[in-house]
């Protein structure tokens, strides 16, 4: 039977709910002892616990990444603010790794505090929850040595990006792995067109396209027995001060791609324009529906950035490479290809690599270098690529041309400050008409 809030979900577009239809697991053990220093609760055994903070499509389907990348593996204990989140990620998991799923009541956590009981009780701890506490959190499983898994984005704002960086520098001291949720770097057709393009097969790269065009995520309907805050809770996709809107949700994924084709050398300044213009419905919070932010770099290479939220409107994820030999085309987790200035396909990548799954292929190697005791430490990619999308968020809602520096000393973070319970006051409420107010280009001030 359905619960409430699972009755009022309808979904336009999702990319949470990929969930595999299959339990088969790719590969053996991977062999090794655990490096029993790292793990506070392995003891001698060789089974690493998985604790899982954020219950939904995502949260469950990384789960299940990590349960199929290492048959030594455990789901262990589980939170989500909502219980009933906690069911149905337990219920979904269950059938397909039987015997793995060892969640009794006592190791499930609601509530807004639940991520600590997590913590306290597994090896690895895996963030999936809504944008705003993946830093919070992070910084949290880091100080109790414990290795990690965060979804992107790692923050909404430039307070949330200091703590992964702390968190970064902690981990690098204390030897906690973290594994950050840039998906495409793992995915293996996109690794091998990246060593030709950094091998300079396209020549040099002198602008990048980055498109994201889709429907809306999740627009939740409001129950009557919600208060204000379970209700942003619930909905936490489409307000700003949760999930920070569209660039650091969905473009995140393809602006990741260009810093990784560049080098990781991120620009020196942004600037954008966007708004709402075809949905005005309640659901979508404090959300624009449209965004777009060009990325300029000193020696004049350029980044361009768009994302839409748009129903009955074209749709594509595809990411052009523009060189000076020719281009590099990327469409979410399709083959990638080469082309030459006047559009003849020149190279593709390999078929049976692209068609390998991003998601489980993380989870694995970072399994791997945990086992193998040198486990990566991958924050600080994350943390960039997030304040890129940060950054660009920034500059579309001010309407200012924002360099990457003033972004970075600024002190822009969405309130409330301090620990948030479900009785602390919502940052926005909506108007007389049911429509919550969104940012303004041109009189909305942010730094």
């Amino acid at each position: 039977m359905k619960t409430t809030a699972q009755k009022t979900e309808t979904t336009s577009t999702s990319r949470r709910d990929f969930l595999k239809t299959s339990a088969t697991v790719g590969a053996t053990a991977l062999i090794g002892a655990l490096d029993v220093g790292r793990f506070a609760h392995a003891a001698e055994s060789s089974t690493i616990k998985l604790g899982l903070v954020g219950c939904g499509g995502r949260g469950t389907g990384a789960a299940g990444d990590a349960l199929t990348g290492d048959a030594g593996t455990q789901l262990w204990a589980a939170a989500d603010i909502f219980p009933e989140k906690i069911e149905a990620a337990i219920k979904t998991l269950t059938p397909m790794f039987p015997d793995r799923i060892q969640v009794p009541r006592e190791r499930q956590f609601s509530g807004l505090n639940g991520y600590r009981g997590v913590i306290e009780n597994c090896d690895i701890v895996l963030i999936a929850c809504a944008s705003r506490f993946h830093a919070e959190y992070a910084l949290a499983a880091v100080q109790a040595k414990k290795h990690l898994f965060v979804e992107k984005p790692a923050a909404v704002d430039v307070a949330g990006i200091r703590r992964i960086l702390q968190a970064d520098e902690l981990s690098k001291k204390n030897g906690t792995g973290v594994l950050a949720g840039v998906t495409y770097r793992y995915h293996l057709g996109r690794r091998e067109a990246m060593q030709r393009m950094q091998a300079g097969e396209i020549g040099d790269i002198v602008a990048i396209q980055c498109d994201y065009l889709r429907g809306p995520y999740r627009l939740i309907e409001r129950q009557p027995e919600w208060s204000e805050m379970e209700y942003q809770l619930r909905n936490w996709y489409h307000f700003t001060w949760l999930g920070g809107d569209d660039i650091p949700q969905s473009l995140v994924h393809n602006l990741d791609s260009a810093l990784w084709a560049l080098g990781d050398v991120m620009p020196e300044a942004a600037y954008g324009m966007g708004g709402r213009s075809t949905h005005f419905q309640a659901s979508m919070g404090t959300s624009f529906d449209h965004h777009h932010a060009t990325y300029e770099y000193a020696d004049g290479r350029r980044i361009y950035g768009s994302c839409r939220t748009a129903v009955g409107c074209y749709g594509f994820n595809h990411d052009v490479f523009h060189g000076t030999k020719g281009r590099c085309h990327f469409a979410a987790f399709d083959r990638p290809y080469f082309t030459d200035p006047k559009g003849k396909v020149t190279w593709r990548a390999d078929a049976a690599l692209s068609k390998k799954s991003p998601y489980e292929q993380e989870h694995l190697e970072f399994l791997q270098s945990i086992r193998a005791g040198k486990p990566f430490q991958r924050a600080k990619t994350l943390a960039d690529s997030t304040m890129a999308t940060v950054l660009g968020q920034m500059a579309v809602y001010s309407g200012q041309k924002i360099t990457w520096q003033e972004a970075l000393d600024s002190k822009f973070a969405f309130p409330p400050q301090g620990e948030i319970t479900m009785n602390t006051e919502p940052p926005v409420k909506p108007g007389a008409d049911g429509i919550y107010p969104v940012a303004i280009p041109g009189q909305t001030k942010l730094l």
